[in-house]
């Protein structure tokens, strides 16, 4: 600081000498040195140090004790003196001035007070001999030439100011000129005109602006403060209130309407101890913290003292300069980030956005001065604290947050909530961002949250009191994680939050779910991998989202943060802002009575899950609410229901296990094993099968949700199904058209996927959406295993939905590709597949179809009538399904494929298939070309002969003639087409004229197909005479020939025997 006009620079105040010549002037004698007093001199005998005396008297000593004109003797005074204040002080002229001063609430007369005391006070700062005070006092710091006007005060104000402001001031001010720099200031902050510096410099402005202001009382200073920054004032006069606004942090009875205001509620709270250093009481930022700590226990302070509280507050955070702190611990980073912004608050803000990490970097000190900061202005309390805050949201606050009172504390929630909505404009989404960073880090800086929870605080947290030193124990930014630990206790955990401070404490993270750096511990901890992993996730809510999705990559403490949030997120998704903000919709619709329950416990997500696909959803919920699954995904603690009822059987079935689809895997498998064995007892609670069914169910959802097939299908979905949506199973059911085109160990992935869903059918998700209705419909009380098989039943009905029944038979074409995708025909061949197929399972290799093979093995030895019943019957429907659509026959569309294309192309292009390509192909059967093809042709002909039923063509042709012929005798083994053919053979019987030609037409096929098709074996031999038209011809030809080789043999055998006995009796 430059000498200050004749001031040697490098210290603080205007105020403080003036305050410190008059304590010392009080304490010696007038005539024996340098005295506040005029000493008899002639120049002040009109009006005196003191003011006039009656009678026109002047003072004939100084402020001392002994000889001169004493306060005490005037009439005016006397009566008030004797009344308040002591007896050993009446001598001494600045203890009386003191005395009156500090008891401006009693009522002193009124010339004593309006005349004569001013006029003393206001002779102090230009009395010649207060120079001579000022330079015995503070002879070190005032320089030989100072002049009086208040110039010397001014400097000397000004030097105390700014040493406070510098970590290693070159001239350091005495603790006795401090006091009487500050003390004077007091004296004049009744009226502006006592300081003669500020009067000065203020004149013009007090007329622009205050001119309808009555001095007295510190009215002008405070209509000066508050037009501090308008554009018209000037520099010379901004400067100077600034230095009183200064004095004033360093001692809050600098401003008398706040001391007068005050001083009960002050000494009421024991504010003003008498044990504390003055230095510390005196601080406009103890008093500060000391009222608002009252205030925030629910006591009483007087709306004039809360109303200058609340001027002052407003003051430190307009103008960063009164902290001294601040000017510390901050000078670098606002020379180099902030320089030259207009106060009003935004310098401030600019530092606020430095710590968040949005502008370099800031120290620890500046941080921490500015958290100090604003715990003394406390702007959570009351919006209007912060001007750029208030200036900046005025809009939005008018607009979203009009039914808040103004000033009320939950106006900032209110804009939290309103954070990333059309109606928030950005300066005011930057302004409140950068004041929540520091609220979010002192659980007391929310006045709501501390009112509602500083019992739970206290009885769970072993907090202190609102401006109490925390313990090392339980930092401040660690009350309010202790808090939500205990928020989410259940009853049997014991200890839980009051429900006031559980709705709080759930405000609070839904309010931090939007910026990780709300978070304190979160961003302490993920620091380093936000930075690694996250850096190019800049928007909202991305932050959060990236450390989920890089999970087992952070350090231990990241992940653990993250992941209790996490697992915190999965009892409450509410806390999830911006997904709420975006399933809106969905959630009024289809979820608004979990929504309303205050103890979420995970069915808000699971109902958003079960409607991620409806009409109503947007893309945004749909990708939160995925995002939230696949986090899931990595730990089972994640599932908060899933965690809650299968953790007891996780321990002890799968202890090891942590990822969610393994435990899944696990638990499932357990189930399963327990049902095959018949189990007397399920190893696994009902409550937790109930719950893992449900998980399950969702994991079918999307390829996403099963990492390990995912992970196996990667290069295929990028090859196969490059812009196939994941939701809704697409990606899954695009792999399963694509099967033959799939690398190995994805094929093997999908084939074992597809046994399960085979099994358990409601695992099949686009079945299960594709058919929903129709399972209403007509398996409403099927068992889920049995659902594929109940529409398999009812898919031929006219009330079947065809997009419903294009699905069955897609499922259908799939089970008849293995048999082991078939359940229930596996279990009803499990004894003949090996039988009469070993040749085949010796070949087959695990996880990989048969493409039929199996089923075309079964289908032969129906013919030939040779499997068990149970089997019979399954295979029977299977031909009698595949004989009216080609492609349930692998077999066949397999080896057929080209021929279908040249010989029935208009068949195989019908929109319903009824049979037709078959007909078509047993018709060309002389113009099939391939063998293999040939051989499929003829195999159906063959089945045909076995049952009427697998010939829809002729079974159609002939529905009335079996119905008027053969209706007694029973289906199956061939006995109904033999019955037709001796019908047809009957010359009696007349049967339809196409149902004739259609016989005539297999007659025919059927010799074709045994000239070119000879029996394989002895067996099929037989079996071909056996099911032949003309079998009792041929059982009459072989008979006879059999009985012509016996008596052959006979007759040999007669001959060969007497031979041997003529040889014998040779």
């Amino acid at each position: 600081m430059a000498p200050c006009g004749r001031v040697r620079s490098r210290w603080p105040g205007p105020l403080a000498l003036l305050l410190l010549s008059l304590s010392l002037a009080a304490a010696e004698p007038g005539a024996g040195g340098p005295g506040l007093g005029p000493a008899g001199q002639s120049a002040q005998q009109q009006v005196p140090a003191g003011g006039p005396g009656p009678g026109g008297r002047g003072p004939r000593g100084g402020g001392g004790s002994s000889g001169g004109w004493k306060l005490a003797d005037e009439p005016a005074c006397r009566e008030d003196v004797s009344r308040v204040c002591p007896k050993h002080s009446w001598a001494n002229n600045l203890a009386v001035l003191e005395c009156l001063q500090d008891v401006r609430e009693v009522e002193v007369g009124g010339y004593c007070n309006l005349e004569l005391l001013w006029n003393y006070k206001l002779n102090l700062t230009t009395d010649l001999k207060f120079e001579s005070v000022a330079r015995e006092v503070c002879k070190s710091t005032i320089a030989e030439d100072a002049h009086s006007q208040g110039e010397v005060v001014a400097c000397l104000e000004k030097g105390l100011v700014k040493e406070a402001e510098e970590s290693d001031p070159r001239i350091q001010v005495s603790d006795e000129c401090k006091k009487a720099i500050l003390r004077v200031a007091e004296l004049s902050s009744d009226d502006f005109h006592l300081d003669r510096h500020l009067y000065f410099a203020c004149r013009d402005d007090r007329e622009r602006f205050c001119g309808n202001t009555q001095a007295g009382e510190g009215r002008v200073y405070k209509c000066l403060f508050n037009h501090k920054f308008e554009e018209s004032m000037s520099e010379k006069c901004r400067d100077a209130l600034t230095t009183r606004q200064k004095l004033i942090a360093q001692d809050y009875k600098v401003s008398y309407s706040l001391a007068k205001s005050c001083k009960s509620d002050l000494k009421k709270y024991r504010c003003n101890v008498e044990n504390l250093p003055r230095s510390r009481e005196a601080r406009l930022s103890y008093l500060l913290m000391c009222l608002e700590s009252a205030v925030h226990r629910g006591r009483q302070v007087s709306s004039e003292c809360q109303g200058e509280m609340l001027d002052y507050r407003r003051m430190l955070m307009e103008d960063f300069s009164l902290s001294p702190e601040i000017i510390l611990s901050c000078r670098g980073e606002i020379e180099h980030h902030c320089s030259g912004l207009h106060r009003k608050g935004r310098t401030l803000h600019c530092l606020m956005k430095v710590v968040r990490g949005e502008k370099g970097n800031v120290g620890l000190n500046c941080q921490q001065a500015l958290q100090t900061l604003i715990q003394e202005t406390d702007p959570g309390a009351d919006y209007r604290i912060d001007r750029a805050l208030n200036e900046a949201c005025e809009s939005v606050i008018q607009t979203a947050c009009k039914h808040i009172r103004s000033g009320d504390p939950m106006i900032l929630s209110c804009l939290m909530e309103h954070l990333y909505t059309e109606k928030m404009v950005e300066d005011c989404e930057h302004r409140l961002l950068e004041l929540q960073y520091f609220i979010s880090r002192d659980w007391k800086l929310d006045p709501v949250l501390y009112r509602k929870c500083q019992g739970d605080a206290s009885r769970l947290c072993h907090t202190h009191g609102w401006n109490e030193t925390t313990s090392d124990l339980m930092p401040t930014g660690a009350v309010f994680s202790c808090l939500y630990r205990h928020a989410y206790r259940t009853e049997e955990q014991g200890r839980r939050l009051s429900r006031e401070c559980r709705a709080e404490v759930q405000r609070i993270l839904h309010q931090r779910a939007v910026d990780v750096k709300l978070d304190p511990s979160l961003q302490d901890k993920c620091m380093i991998d936000l930075g690694k992993w996250c850096s190019e996730k800049t928007e909202t809510g991305q932050e959060l989202e990236c450390l989920q999705d890089h999970l087992d990559d952070l350090v231990v403490d990241c992940r653990d943060i993250v992941g209790n949030l996490t697992e915190l997120e999965s009892e409450d998704i509410q806390i999830e802002a911006l997904l709420m903000k975006a399933c809106e919709p969905i959630i009024q619709t289809f979820c608004h009575e979990m929504a309303d329950n205050q103890i979420d416990s995970g069915d808000l997500m699971e109902c958003l899950i079960q409607n991620k696909h409806q009409k109503e959803m947007n893309e945004k919920c749909t990708i939160g609410v995925t995002h939230f699954q696949l986090v899931q995904m990595k730990d089972f603690r994640f599932s908060y229901k899933f965690k809650m009822a299968c953790k007891e059987d996780v321990l002890k079935l799968c202890p090891n296990i942590k990822k969610k689809v393994d435990v899944v895997i696990c638990l499932s498998t357990t189930v399963r094993n327990d049902t095959l064995q018949d189990a007397r007892e399920q190893r696994v609670s009902l409550k937790c099968r109930k719950q893992l069914r449900v998980e399950e169910l969702e994991m079918t959802e999307d390829i996403r949700l099963e990492p390990e097939l995912y992970e196996a299908c990667k290069s295929d979905i990028k090859n196969n199904c490059p812009n196939v949506p994941y939701g809704n199973a697409q990606i899954i059911e695009c792999l399963k058209e694509n099967k033959k085109r799939l690398s190995n160990r994805c094929h093997q992935k999908v084939f074992k996927l597809q046994e399960n869903e085979m099994m358990d059918p409601e695992l099949d998700y686009t079945l299960m959406r594709v058919c929903k209705q129709m399972i209403k419909r007509f398996c409403a009380e099927a068992d889920s295993k049995n659902m594929l098989q109940c529409l398999k039943q009812n898919k031929n009905s006219e009330v079947m939905d065809p997009k419903c029944k294009q699905m069955i038979t897609k499922r259908q074409i799939t089970q008849n590709t293995d048999y082991r995708l078939n359940p229930v025909l596996r279990k009803a061949c499990k004894q003949d597949i090996p039988k009469f197929c070993q040749n085949i399972l010796s070949t087959a290799k695990d996880d990989a179809e048969l493409e039929g093979q199996v089923v075309s093995c079964l289908k032969l030895k129906y013919a030939d009538q040779r499997l068990s019943p149970d089997c019979e019957d399954q295979i029977r429907v299977i031909i009698q399904e595949s004989a009216l659509d080609y492609r349930l026959d692998p077999q066949l569309q397999m080896h057929c494929s080209d021929e279908i294309s040249r010989l029935c192309a208009e068949e195989a292009a019908a929109q319903e298939q009824t049979g037709q390509v078959e007909e078509c192909l047993k018709v060309n059967l002389l113009k099939i070309k391939p063998e293999l093809c040939k051989k499929e042709v003829l195999n159906m002909l063959k089945e045909s002969k076995a049952d009427i039923f697998v010939d829809p063509v002729l079974h159609t042709a002939c529905a009335l003639d079996i119905k008027h012929h053969c209706a007694a005798i029973p289906p199956g083994r061939g006995r109904q087409m033999s019955c037709l053919m001796e019908a047809l053979e009957d010359k009696r019987v007349r049967l339809q004229p196409e149902c004739k030609k259609r016989l005539n037409d297999r007659i025919e096929m059927w010799s074709y197909a045994a000239k070119v098709a000879p029996a394989e074996g002895f067996s099929d031999l037989a079996m071909q005479v056996m099911t032949s038209p003309s079998k009792n011809y041929i059982l009459s030809v072989i008979t006879v020939g059999i009985c012509v080789l016996f008596l052959i043999g006979l007759l040999c055998g007669r001959i060969t025997k007497r031979v041997t006995r003529e040889l014998k009796d040779r």
